[in-house]
């Protein structure tokens, strides 16, 4: 398919060209769309949009009719109020699939004529969620963005050829929006309309094609387990990962499964793409991009995807290699202190990861009396089993064992949260905020609901039950069984939803407790309720078999 530059993709093409699929849109169609929307735009005199799209095509058809129009595109991070009102004054209209919004077919008008768009006057604003600090914005130019579209097309272009795009992440951020959207518009290959969140979609839309590519996330890539036809998707071209660190031993998974190593992209929304990796610790800088350090050792970059004359100075501290190539030692704005004392929490957190207990983990200072470090766990196979055999306790003070090898004393975790997951977001960031406040939190004391589907008088659910529940500390210490009283507790409080209003408990009947629940235990929960009788009936299910069933007594209702 013949490559067209950004600057030229509202232009007429002579032969079909494929854009979207699921439903399918092609290039005729997007230009048509673009001219109305940018007609539309011209007319009620807007200069500033934002929009927030989560159909990439109805993204694409945003962008390029604002360009043409000459209207500069803000990208928020979400829909949240308080990110309406950060962009309130520095927008005249919202675009977004909300009914309180603009919806885009409404703006449609008598279509402009087909132009090239201006690289230096079609700007676009992305904006940070705030992951790490204050939300910014950061303005770009289109030239900025088509530079470094073409060279991403000159590293991998002639091998991904006409592979179908097959995305997690959003099209919101600079990393969704160049793989997802841009890239592919100008290479003429098509990708779906929709992010794909969980590892069972991104395999069936795999499936679908016979060429095709991955643009993902860390946190998709780390839950991507054995339960996929991992022969199968061997024909996948290239995953792309970003956003975030990928772990060392998710690459070496993906390698063994799929035959290849993922391709890490490290960038930012200031900087874009910096440089990319396959399976190896050192990183190769992308053609154009000129590195350095400043006094602290922390990464310079310069790039033709940063204003011209531009340096920009990031918080990562980084070993040059003398090939180019480099090695990040941990961000620099990582480092807290406590007592006087600097303590590196990168340090810290892959010191945690050599551990066989640990999967994933981040390391936050907090305040509560006095501050101290607390840390966020994601346990392996080996350490669930270790809880599961030695209780909580044996697994804190073996890792603060463990890490008193690295550090001192004051440095070590006070504050341990064991968690099923870290709670990355769509980009793959771990907000600041998120992880103090799961670290303030008390210890949960009801389940995880992953799912829950309701028919009449019956619901059913898919329970996760936390490593860390509270209940599990007194019962058992070494050895935590979730109480048969809690588990009847979560059966009366998941079932209101069935009630016919508020009754009050009464009694059990036929109660019967046949299989432990443990720690990090996915359970199925079924209930249903029989208003006549006033009885709500419970089943625990693990893995098909059953852990515990009997019928709760409810008082008759009132008249």
């Amino acid at each position: 398919m013949k490559w067209l530059n950004p600057e030229q993709l509202l232009r007429p093409v002579d032969v079909p060209r494929p854009v979207t699929l699921d439903p399918a849109l092609d290039h005729a169609q997007l230009c048509a769309q673009a001219l109305q929307l940018a007609a539309g735009l011209e007319r009620r005199g807007v200069t500033r949009l934002a929009v927030y799209l989560e159909d990439a095509a109805l993204l694409a058809v945003a962008l390029l009719g604002a360009w043409r129009a000459g209207v500069q595109v803000l990208l928020p991070a979400n829909l949240q109020p308080q990110t309406r009102l950060r962009w309130h004054n520095d927008v005249d209209l919202w675009i977004s699939e909300l009914p309180q919004d603009h919806q885009l077919e409404a703006l449609y008008d008598v279509p402009l004529a087909a132009a090239d768009l201006d690289l230096d006057t079609s700007q676009l604003s992305l904006c940070t969620s705030g992951s790490s600090g204050e939300p910014k914005r950061i303005d770009k130019t289109l030239r900025q963005l088509a530079n470094e579209v073409l060279a991403l097309e000159q590293q991998w272009g002639t091998e991904l050829g006409d592979a179908c795009i097959i995305s997690s992440v959003s099209a919101q951020h600079i990393y969704g929006l160049l793989f997802r959207i841009l890239w592919p518009l100008c290479a003429g290959r098509p990708f779906l309309r929709r992010q794909l969140p969980f590892p069972e979609d991104l395999q069936r839309a795999s499936r679908q094609h016979p060429a095709f590519a991955w643009v993902a996330s860390p946190a998709l890539l780390k839950r991507m387990g054995d339960n996929l036809d991992w022969p199968g998707l061997r024909q996948v071209r290239r995953v792309f990962s970003s956003g975030g660190a990928l772990p060392a031993s998710a690459a070496q998974a993906l390698q063994q499964r799929l035959q290849q190593w993922p391709t890490e992209i490290l960038g930012s929304s200031e900087t874009g793409g910096i440089a990319w990796r396959q399976g190896d610790s050192l990183w190769q800088p992308f053609n154009g991009v000129r590195l350095s350090q400043n006094a602290a050792g922390a990464l310079r970059i310069e790039s033709p995807y940063l204003p011209v004359g531009h340096i920009e100075q990031s918080a990562d501290a980084v070993e040059l290699a003398a090939d180019g190539r480099f090695r990040l030692l941990g961000r620099l704005d990582r480092i807290v202190k406590l007592e006087e004392k600097r303590i590196a929490l990168p340090m810290l957190e892959q010191a945690l990861l050599e551990h066989p207990w640990v999967a994933d983990t981040r390391l936050a200072l907090i305040q509560e009396n006095r501050a101290a470090l607390g840390a966020l766990l994601v346990l392996t196979t080996t350490g669930l089993h270790a809880l599961r055999n030695q209780g909580r306790r044996a697994i804190t003070e073996g890792l603060r064992t463990h890490l008193s090898q690295h550090c001192e004393t004051l440095a070590l975790p006070r504050r341990w949260r064991l968690l099923r997951q870290l709670p990355f977001n769509t980009q793959g960031k771990l907000p600041q905020a998120e992880i103090e406040a799961l670290l303030l939190a008390p210890r949960p004391k009801g389940p995880e609901v992953i799912s829950q589907l309701q028919q009449g008088d019956e619901l059913q659910l898919q329970l996760a039950v936390s490593a860390d529940l509270a209940y599990f500390s007194g019962h058992f210490p070494q050895t935590p069984v979730l109480p048969g009283v809690v588990q009847v507790d979560w059966a009366i409080e998941l079932g209101q939803a069935l009630l016919d209003g508020p009754r009050r408990f009464v009694g059990m009947e036929v109660v019967k407790f046949q299989r432990v629940v443990r720690p990090g235990d996915l359970l199925t929960l079924h209930l249903r309720f029989d208003s006549e009788r006033g009885k709500l009936y419970f089943s625990y299910s693990k893995g098909g078999e059953s852990c515990s069933s009997g019928r709760i007594v409810l008082e008759a209702r009132s008249a």
